[in-house]
């Protein structure tokens, strides 16, 4: 369905605007996918685990203000630092959910808020412009002078977490905490160690993404990324992933990114105001949920 959907909405464009289905238009539109396609896929790993996370915009954006920050003194070890640190704050987040108990809905509203804060305050409320760009000029690059890099990147992101999720016990562990955490833990999965992994993961996508955002806007912003945090949720449940955990797939958030992306670009082309796109995110976000919830663990609606 996924997929039906992409070709449809990218039909529908055509139909509405025929320039649109040319080489240039296809290519700036996977290029602007790329940072959203990874902030899905290491979000998509947390939701098949059963849970949440909220804080990918936000730790996303305080990444950007990090790389802006740093670049000066570590030169090209920014890159591995940045999405180092981004990965280590996810890990902070995934103890704070198995060791205290809290749900991870409010340990990533939370930490949300205080990535939001930390960047505001590091960055003085303001922009931290990137003078020397060599430490970004490789996301800038084309594949064969067709496929933009920081896509192309995204891509093997995904493939690569596929890969290892396919041939090593990853898979069954994450696919099994996500539909029955219970049933997982009499049966001697490591669960808590796979929710750890999943937030860890999760917040390293969130610093590669940011990267790419410092690659195309030559800066670091505290609120860089904030507007992403809903298009992110939407290309996971567009995708076809249970919110409740245990069914869906990477290759399905990055189906779904693109599928956000086209519709973002989409909209100024059948004439609809881009002020109309968050209440398309929440819509699309309800009706995805409710094709895609696993009633019979849900039990209660709250």
């Amino acid at each position: 369905m996924p997929v039906i959907a992409l070709v449809v909405l990218l039909a529908a464009l055509t139909i509405a605007d025929p320039d649109f289905l040319t080489q240039r238009s296809l290519t700036a539109a996977v290029r602007t996918s790329a940072p959203l396609a990874v902030l899905a896929a290491g979000a998509t790993l947390v939701v098949l685990c059963g849970g949440i996370d909220l804080s990918i915009a936000a730790l996303c954006s305080l990444t950007t203000v990090l790389f802006a920050m740093w670049l000066p003194d570590l030169g090209g070890l920014t890159t591995l630092a940045a999405i180092g640190v981004a990965a280590a704050i996810g890990a902070v987040q995934g103890l704070a959910h198995v060791v205290l108990r809290i749900p991870s809905f409010i340990v990533t509203l939370g930490g949300m808020s205080i990535f939001s804060a930390v960047a505001l305050v590091i960055s003085d409320a303001g922009p931290i412009r990137i003078v020397d760009r060599d430490a970004t000029k490789w996301l800038t690059l084309y594949v064969g002078g067709v496929v933009p890099m920081s896509f192309f990147v995204a891509v093997l992101v995904v493939a690569a977490i596929s890969l290892v999720l396919k041939l090593t016990p990853l898979e069954s562990f994450v696919r099994a905490t996500g539909y029955s955490e219970s049933a997982a833990r009499l049966a001697g999965t490591p669960v808590d160690l796979v929710k750890v992994a999943a937030f860890t993961v999760s917040g390293a996508c969130a610093g590669l993404a940011a990267i790419m955002l410092v690659s195309r806007n030559f800066s670091g912003s505290p609120t860089m990324a904030d507007n992403l945090l809903l298009p992110a949720v939407a290309a996971i449940v567009v995708g076809g992933t249970a919110i409740t955990g245990g069914h869906g797939s990477l290759w399905r958030s990055l189906v779904g990114a693109l599928v956000i992306t086209l519709l973002r670009v989409g909209l100024p082309i059948v004439g609809v105001p881009s002020a109309y796109e968050q209440i398309l995110y929440g819509a699309i976000i309800v009706a995805a949920v409710a094709l895609t919830l696993d009633r019979s663990k849900v039990l209660i609606i709250k």
